[in-house]
C-alpha cells in the first residue's frame, strides 16, 4: 500500500446483517454526475491506492485509501464523494493526521480542510480510513451496491455494482465521468478459500497466517464506476489471443465450480468476438492488461477488464451470448472512450446496442442483422430527446420517472447509427467510429490512450470525415423526441414524398424506393421530392428499412402491449 499506516485502519463490529436497500443512501450519494462541484474541478486525480478487506460474515468492509491529487488551481479544502455510511474514521494529509474537526461528511460529500493552501501544480496525498456496512443493492445492476450471495454449496459469492449511484458507494472518489484517476492499485483481502479477480493486471497474492489472502491488481485510467468487487471460490480458464495487430492478449474467465463445460463454451466466444471488434472498430484498448470476465450474482456490467457476466449461459437464436458481447463491447464504447457528460451516454449504449446486430451481420449476414434491428425498433419510445445539451446526472438519463430517455439511448441510438451507416457509407462510418473511440483513424497498440468524448465532438468527426454538415441529422434524431414522418402520396404516374419533422426542422434525408423491380435512391434536399412511378407498378418506400422514421404500426403495437 505504498507506505500507508496500518494505524488508520477502520474496525468493524458485530451487527445485524443489512437487508436489500440498507443502509439508506442520501440524495447526494444517489446522484452521479451533473454539474461538477467547483472545488472538485480544481483537482487532477492522479492515483488511487485502495486496500479493502471484505467480511462476508458481517457483510462489512474495512478499507484504506491513499489518494494522490494535483491542484489545478489553489485549494485550501479537499472535496471527495464518499457514502456517509462508510465514515471516514480517520484522515491524514501528506502523512499528517488531521483532527476530527478538520473534516465532515454529513451527506456523502466529504469535505476536508487542508492544513495549508496548495498552489497550482502541487501534489497532495490524502490517506483515508473508512469502512462499515456498504449499501446492499435491491436489484443489481439496475440499482447499485453490494450483492451478498451464496454458491450452491453455501460459500460466499459477492459482487458490487456502481454505475447508477456512482463510485462513492464503495470508495472515496470524484463521482462524475471525467473524474477518472490516472492509475488505481487494488488490494482486496478475502477469507481463506476465496478469490478476488479485479481490474487490470494481477500483481500477486499475499497470504496471511490465518489463510486470508490479499489479491493485488493495478489498472490504468479506469472508468469511475469500473472498480468492482468480485469474490467467490472461483475457478479460472485462461488463454492468449493473437491479435490481427500483432500483439498477444491474455484472456481469463472466472466461473463458479461445477460449470466447467458451460464456462468453456462461453470462453470459446472470446476470440471471435474480439476479432469482430478489432476488425471493425480497432485494437482492443487494454491489450497490455487483459480480457477479463467474471461470473456474478447479478446480470452484468462493463467493469473495465473484468466484465461482470450473469446471464446463466442462456442460448439465443443469434448464436452468441448477447450479455457477454454487450458488456465486452463497452471496453471500446464506455471504457476506452468515456462520455464526458451523462447527457452523451448514447455514445456508450447506443453504439454498443448497435454492435449486437452488426456482429450478427458479421457472423451470418443480412437476415440476422435485419431480425435483430427489427426487435430493437419495436422498443423505441420517443418520449423525450436523447440529448439535452446540458450537464445531467445518471438518473436524469436512465430513469423515465426523472425525465430521462431511458432505453432510447440504447435502441433509438442504435437505429440512428444504422441510418447513419447507410447515409454516409461503411468506410466513413467506421472511420468516424475510430475517431470517436481512439481520437484517430489509424489506431495501433501503443498509439492511443483512453479519452473522453461528446456528442458535439462526434458531429465534428462526421463533418471532418464526410466533408458535409450533418447537424440536421442530429438535431432531429438526438435533440427532438418525435421521429421524422415520411408522407407518401401517389397521383397518376407520380409519387410525392414529404418529410414532416418536429418544429419543422430541415431534414434532407434521401430515401430508397422500389418501383417494380427497380431500386431508386431519391434525393430530398428540401425535404420533399416527386418522382415517376407508373400507376400500374407496385411501389415500396424504404424497402430495406434503412431510415429511422415514424411507424404507425409500431405505435399501435406498443399501445397494445401496454394494455395487455
Amino acid at each position: 500500500m505504498l507506505g500507508i499506516s496500518a494505524s488508520l485502519a477502520a474496525t468493524s463490529g458485530a451487527a445485524t446483517l443489512p437487508k436489500k436497500g440498507e443502509p439508506p443512501l442520501t440524495g447526494q450519494t444517489q446522484r452521479s454526475g451533473g454539474p461538477i462541484d467547483p472545488d472538485q474541478a480544481k483537482l487532477q486525480f492522479d492515483i488511487a491506492d485502495l486496500a479493502m478487506e471484505v467480511l462476508p460474515e458481517t457483510q462489512k468492509i474495512k478499507s484504506l485509501a491513499r489518494l494522490i491529487f494535483t491542484a489545478k488551481a489553489p485549494i485550501d479544502k479537499l472535496v471527495i464523494d464518499l457514502d456517509r455510511n462508510l465514515g471516514p474514521s480517520a484522515i491524514a494529509i501528506d502523512g499528517q493526521r488531521l483532527p476530527a474537526s478538520a473534516y465532515a461528511n454529513p451527506d456523502g460529500r466529504l469535505t476536508i480542510k487542508l492544513p495549508r493552501t496548495y498552489a497550482t501544480g502541487e501534489k497532495l496525498i490524502a490517506t483515508i480510513a473508512y469502512g462499515g456496512t456498504p449499501h446492499v443493492a435491491v436489484n443489481a445492476p439496475w440499482d447499485d451496491g453490494m450483492v451478498w450471495s451464496k454458491t450452491k454449496d453455501g460459500r460466499p459469492w459477492i459482487a458490487s455494482t456502481s454505475e447508477g449511484y456512482g463510485c462513492d458507494i464503495l470508495w472515496p472518489c470524484l463521482d462524475f465521468p471525467t473524474g477518472e484517476p490516472g492509475k488505481v492499485a487494488l488490494h482486496i483481502t478475502v477469507p481463506k478459500g476465496l478469490k478476488a479477480p479485479a481490474n487490470g493486471v494481477f500483481k500477486g497474492m499475499d497470504t496471511e497466517i490465518d489463510g486470508r489472502t490479499t489479491w493485488n491488481w493495478e489498472i490504468n485510467h479506469p472508468n469511475t464506476y469500473a472498480i468492482a468487487l468480485n469474490i467467490a471460490p472461483y475457478e479460472v480458464i485462461e488463454g492468449s489471443y493473437k491479435s490481427r495487430f500483432g500483439n498477444s492478449i491474455p484472456m481469463f474467465y472466472w466461473y463458479l465450480p461445477g460449470e466447467e463445460a458451460q464456462a468453456k463454451a462461453l470462453f470459446a466466444e472470446f476470440a471471435p468476438t474480439l476479432d469482430f471488434y478489432e476488425a471493425n472498430v480497432g485494437p482492443y484498448p487494454f491489450g497490455d492488461e487483459k480480457v477479463g470476465v467474471v461470473e456474478t450474482p447479478h446480470l452484468g456490467m462493463e467493469h473495465q477488464t473484468i466484465n461482470a457476466y450473469g446471464n446463466a449461459y442462456k442460448k439465443a437464436p443469434e448464436g452468441f451470448d448477447w450479455l457477454f458481447q454487450h458488456e465486452f463491447g463497452h471496453e471500446w464504447f464506455g471504457n476506452q472512450v468515456t462520455a464526458a457528460n451523462w447527457d452523451d451516454y448514447w455514445l456508450h449504449e447506443g453504439y454498443e446496442q448497435y454492435m449486437q446486430p452488426a456482429y450478427g451481420l458479421w457472423r451470418e449476414g443480412f437476415a440476422r442483422y435485419a431480425t435483430m434491428m427489427d426487435k430493437q425498433r419495436n422498443q423505441i419510445l420517443n418520449y423525450v430527446p436523447i440529448v439535452r445539451d446540458r450537464e445531467v446526472t445518471e438518473e436524469e438519463v436512465y430513469e423515465l420517472a426523472k425525465g430521462g430517455p431511458g432505453q432510447d439511448i440504447y435502441n433509438k441510438g442504435s437505429w440512428m447509427l444504422h441510418t447513419l451507416r447507410w447515409l454516409i457509407g461503411d468506410k466513413d462510418f467506421w472511420d468516424v467510429t475510430r475517431l470517436e473511440v481512439y481520437g484517430r483513424t489509424d489506431p495501433k497498440p501503443g498509439n492511443f490512450a483512453p479519452r473522453y468524448g461528446s456528442t458535439r465532438e462526434y458531429q465534428g468527426f462526421i463533418d471532418k470525415v464526410t466533408g458535409k454538415d450533418y447537424a440536421w441529422f442530429f438535431d432531429v434524431y438526438l435533440r427532438r423526441a418525435a421521429l421524422p414522418e415520411l408522407v407518401e402520396a401517389r397521383s397518376g404516374d407520380k409519387l410525392t414524398l414529404l418529410w414532416i419533422t418536429p418544429d419543422n426542422l430541415p431534414f434532407p434525408m434521401p430515401i430508397e424506393v422500389m418501383i417494380g423491380d427497380k431500386l431508386v435512391k431519391v434525393a430530398m434536399p428540401d425535404g420533399t421530392a416527386t418522382i415517376d412511378a407508373p400507376a400500374e407498378v407496385r411501389v415500396v418506400v424504404d424497402p430495406f428499412a434503412r431510415v429511422l422514421k415514424r411507424s404507425k404500426a409500431v405505435e399501435d403495437y406498443q399501445a397494445g402491449q401496454r394494455k395487455g
